[in-house]
């Protein structure tokens, strides 16, 4: 997702230094727009006001922030990191404890709208941090977002990212089971889709992801193998704070049927196959 949305500030004007583990990716975006290309998160980082990261998981923030050669080393005094990962809230408040040390500005940011939205510059931003530091760099997100809101605190953006999974996950599984329900009984799913869409089971999942469902499509989008890197770090936080997740957790296990059948790339729209493995005549 860093690809285009990192493509979208080149296009916005924005002066880009691009950092990849793989390098040939970064070169490939070099190809495409107008930047350069850094050998080391903390080359990226040298002279740079707002620095972005967007990778999987706590450790892969860690590996390029942290260290010798890691974006913070690079990083001026008054610049903001702002990270786009899917994360912990942990990892944010830890990472907000170097920034304050270093006199940088930190704000956690995940987004929704999965490579889809980051492709077409439609993301929804969820930040944490101070809102002298989401004054910011607001303007510079629009290049890749169509809303953002400061949440609260360093670990809010987190936390509300954990949310968004939490719910949308149930949404695609009742969506699953309605659609795989309609196909049973014969109704034409697409005018099915169409109309109930305009009433109160209308969803984004429905109207971006109901046809694709019925036709057993599910080679894009937002990856199983991620999603429940996502939902493990709710489930964590559920620990600590006390929060019921029973239903998700058992959506999670669907997930995991689908890992089994071969589906850890598939979109999540993918928990119909199971419905239709399980309950085929």
């Amino acid at each position: 997702m860093g690809y285009p949305m990192a493509g979208h500030l080149a296009k916005s004007g924005y002066q880009v230094s691009v950092y990849n583990r793989t390098n040939e990716k970064a070169k490939s975006w070099q190809n495409n727009y107008t930047g350069d290309v850094a050998l080391t998160p903390k080359e990226a980082a040298l002279h740079c006001e707002i620095v972005f990261v967007c990778v999987g998981n706590d450790d892969d923030v860690r590996e390029v922030v942290l260290g010798e050669n890691g974006a913070l080393a690079g990083m001026s005094k008054n610049s903001i990191l702002v990270d786009h990962t899917t994360a912990s809230a942990e990892l944010a408040r830890e990472l907000n404890q170097y920034c304050q040390q270093k006199h940088i500005g930190f704000i956690d940011a995940p987004v929704s709208g999965g490579q889809a939205g980051a492709e077409n510059g439609v993301l929804t931003v969820m930040c944490g941090g101070e809102e002298s530091y989401f004054d910011k760099i607001s303007p510079v997100l629009s290049a890749y977002a169509r809303f953002s809101q400061l949440m609260g605190d360093v670990g809010s953006g987190q936390l509300s990212k954990m949310v968004n999974q939490i719910c949308f996950t149930n949404v695609v599984q009742g969506l699953a089971e309605g659609l795989n329900f309609a196909q049973k009984a014969g109704l034409n799913t697409d005018k099915l889709i169409e109309t109930i869409s305009k009433g109160a089971a209308g969803s984004w999942q429905m109207d971006n992801r109901g046809k694709t469902m019925c036709a057993n499509e599910f080679d894009f989008g937002f990856a199983v193998d991620w999603v429940r890197k996502d939902l493990a770090i709710a489930f964590a936080e559920a620990e600590k704070i006390g929060a019921d997740l029973s239903v998700t957790k058992i959506l999670d296990g669907y997930y995991e049927e689908i890992q089994a059948m071969g589906g850890n790339r598939w979109d999540t729209s993918s928990l119909i196959a199971r419905l239709k493995t399980n309950k085929s005549e």
